[in-house]
């Protein structure tokens, strides 16, 4: 993992992933006893022809949870992932992005991961892990049981307050959403784009 030969673009993102501190980005923390499901997801930062874009898919609507919502490529840790609390979510992260997305993790670097954040729903305790596309390949729907579509979306657009709303859960609590690629961007995904785009100053 390593900041060396990013573009200029990215360098307030990698700063902010050094010092921020995770009720700066969430106030669903992981349990202090240790529970929860070990996850990681990659939030890989690429560009296009707009410019800056992220990487994002659509969860098939047949998963057993977070069914349909748009997310970051990502999962659950396996063993061989390796230590949870060191290289296990860079190794799950990129093997999961692979799964979903088709993605060559050999054109990825890693450059800084964000504190381990909670889903309650869920029970999922994830880790983002915060990657540079320097060399992209094509990706796209490997398995449709899991993936309904992969798109990217310019960081303009997220940046951009008319595609902004709030999205109120089903539980009561609310948070920040996004209307970008026809698509309803919200719960955790959007919590971390919200805050990623806050930190790196990039708000308009």
């Amino acid at each position: 993992m390593t900041t060396d030969g990013l573009p200029a673009w990215l360098d307030p993102v990698a700063r902010a992933a050094r010092s921020v501190q995770p009720q700066q980005l969430s106030s669903f923390l992981p349990p202090e006893s240790g529970a929860g499901r070990q996850s990681a997801v990659l939030v890989l930062f690429g560009e296009g022809e707009r410019g800056p874009e992220l990487l994002l898919m659509e969860r098939a609507g047949t998963l057993r949870s977070h069914a349909g919502q748009p997310s970051f490529p990502g999962g659950a840790l396996d063993p061989e992932d390796g230590d949870q609390a060191t290289t296990g979510p860079l190794r799950a992260a990129l093997r999961e992005a692979e799964e979903e997305t088709g993605l060559d993790p050999r054109g990825v670097q890693l450059f800084g991961v964000l504190p381990r954040l909670y889903i309650p729903v869920s029970s999922f305790v994830v880790t983002p892990v915060l990657g540079w596309w320097r060399a992209p390949s094509p990706v796209g729907v490997v398995d449709p049981a899991e993936t309904a579509r992969v798109f990217t979306v310019p960081v303009a657009d997220l940046t951009d307050p008319a595609n902004r709303a709030t999205a109120v859960h089903p539980r009561g609590h609310s948070g920040p959403a996004f209307l970008v690629e026809s698509a309803l961007v919200w719960g955790f995904t959007a919590g971390v784009i919200d805050r990623i785009v806050h930190y790196a100053g990039w708000e308009r």
